[in-house]
């Protein structure tokens, strides 16, 4: 045999062995077999249930398990509602240039309007906002089953924005309402509606309770008994999730979803929802009787602001101040209480803020005697007894909006700087408008005839073409003329507070105004 011959034997051997150890090797590593590409990757890649959790993520994960439950236990009792309305003729209105073509009579059309509700009983009634069914000839009510009805209007209540609806039905799914008082800023909650049309019915979002007790003026016809008191969230409200329930992580309704503050009518940040134990207050008395009684003490408020504290002597900024007097048979006024009094407490209870206030009294039953703590003077707190009486209906409460127009520019007088404000006395023509007679009969007032962009009654007193503001005291000295009311402006100083007893024919009374002097 050849050497050549024998090198290759050696190779050969070499190989043979080196072969039989890899495969003892592999078989002892039980690697994964050749030909089955989806067993291969098994043992190479784990399964996504497999994968172990982070410890830190653990809070967030059960956040998210628990706004799946409750949006998996609440979308079942929440509803879709289509409202039609008959749009008048009247208010139709053509494109620019086509007006000639159509002369002819047009009828009224019919529009077609949705919103949101909750179910609040197995035998169908449910909770939505007055706005969303308001008018509405026709209304009908989707259920999450896809399930419609015909429904109808129980009552509604155009002050607190809330309304109940009806739809013949039985087993229904409910929701379950918590309490607004117990909610708090920073709270996670879901709303859950019909935001933007059908296309996007059902939909759910998340945020927190970002303030509460706010308060929305002109919103919606507001009067004078509207009550105002919105939860505020940053869950995104859009149009269409209006009547739609607000739900804590508990599945609680804790409000239902009314308003957003937005220039474009879109969702811009932040929505209102009516906090749950007043919408339930309004439901329970519209389903025993179709409609709301509240009571009420005759009076116009405002929060209580530093102004107002330092003049009736608080250490600290809080309370109501009694600014108006609602009505002549004012029960407030006929007990004693006064204009520019800050209320503090009712039966005891400490009062914060003009919300708490008007659910406190109007939660009473007309008829009934509250005592009302009010502070004026040095500090002097003073217990008052008022016996309530019976708001107007929401088509009563509705303030007559004519009256005498401005002056023009060469009436206006000469700007008494402290104010910031120019007047001129009561004028004869002004005297006989039927709307000044209880100021003429008074024997007259000063009318503010400009007003300084940077003075102290920016913004305070006004020149409204439906009638101006008119001075009837300053610092509870009447002023009937240009002389009277410098001489009460003389012994104030600059940075002192100054109260003003104002009239304007807009109003059903005097308010009070108060200034800080320049």
């Amino acid at each position: 045999m050849s050497g050549r011959t024998r090198d290759w034997l050696k190779f050969g051997s070499l190989v043979g062995i080196a072969f039989a150890f890899g495969l003892v090797f592999a078989s002892a590593l039980d690697l994964p077999r050749s030909g089955d590409a989806s067993e291969s990757g098994a043992g190479l890649v784990q399964a996504p249930a497999q994968r172990p959790p982070i410890p830190a993520a653990k809070p967030a994960a059960d956040l998210g398990e628990a706004f799946t439950a409750v949006a998996d236990h609440v979308k079942p009792a929440v509803v879709f509602i289509r409202a039609e309305r008959r749009e008048p003729a009247a208010s139709m209105r053509l494109p620019p240039g086509f007006e000639d073509f159509f002369r002819a009579p047009r009828r009224p059309q019919m529009q077609e309007g949705n919103g949101s509700g909750f179910i609040v009983s197995a035998d169908g009634y449910i909770l939505t906002n007055n706005h969303v069914v308001q008018g509405a000839e026709k209304l009908t009510v989707r259920l999450y089953d896809k399930r419609e009805f015909a429904a109808r209007v129980v009552g509604t209540d155009p002050n607190t924005d809330v309304a109940v609806i009806k739809i013949d039905a039985r087993n229904l799914p409910l929701a379950a309402l918590g309490n607004s008082e117990q909610t708090r800023i920073g709270e996670w909650v879901l709303a859950i509606g019909n935001p933007l049309g059908e296309a996007f019915s059902f939909t759910v979002t998340a945020g927190i309770v970002s303030a509460k007790g706010r308060k929305l003026d002109g919103l919606r016809g507001d009067n004078t008994y509207t009550i105002h008191d919105f939860i505020q969230t940053d869950a995104a409200i859009n149009p269409g999730n209006s009547g739609g329930p607000l739900v804590n992580v508990r599945g609680e309704v804790i409000g239902v979803n009314s308003a957003i503050a937005s220039e474009t009518g879109f969702y811009a940040g932040y929505g209102f929802a009516i906090p749950i134990n007043l919408a339930h207050e309004v439901m329970q008395q519209l389903i025993a009787t179709g409609h709301v009684r509240r009571a009420m003490l005759g009076i116009g408020i405002e929060d209580a602001t530093q102004l107002d504290a330092e003049a009736v002597g608080l250490r600290e900024i809080k309370g109501v101040v009694v600014k108006s007097f609602s009505r002549d048979d004012s029960p407030a006024q006929r007990a004693g209480i006064r204009l520019g009094d800050v209320i503090v407490a009712v039966d005891g209870k400490p009062v914060e803020s003009v919300p708490q206030l008007q659910q406190t009294i109007g939660f009473k039953k007309p008829g009934e005697s509250v005592e009302v703590t009010v502070v004026r003077g040095s500090g002097e707190r003073r217990p008052i007894t008022v016996r309530l009486i019976e708001a107007p209906a929401a088509d009563e409460s509705s303030v007559a909006s004519r009256g005498p127009g401005r002056r023009d520019s060469a009436e206006r007088g000469e700007m008494e700087e402290a104010l910031g404000v120019a007047v001129e006395p009561l004028s004869r023509e002004e005297a006989r408008n039927e709307r000044l007679t209880v100021v003429a009969e008074a024997g007259g007032g000063m009318v503010v005839t400009d007003v300084a962009g940077d003075g102290p009654a920016y913004r305070r007193l006004g020149l409204p073409e439906d009638g101006p503001d008119v001075i009837l005291s300053v610092n509870k000295k009447p002023v009937r003329t240009r002389a009277e009311f410098r001489e009460a402006l003389k012994t104030v100083k600059s940075g002192e507070v100054v109260t003003l007893h104002v009239y304007n024919p807009r109003f059903p009374g005097e308010r009070v105004v108060r200034l800080r002097a320049k």
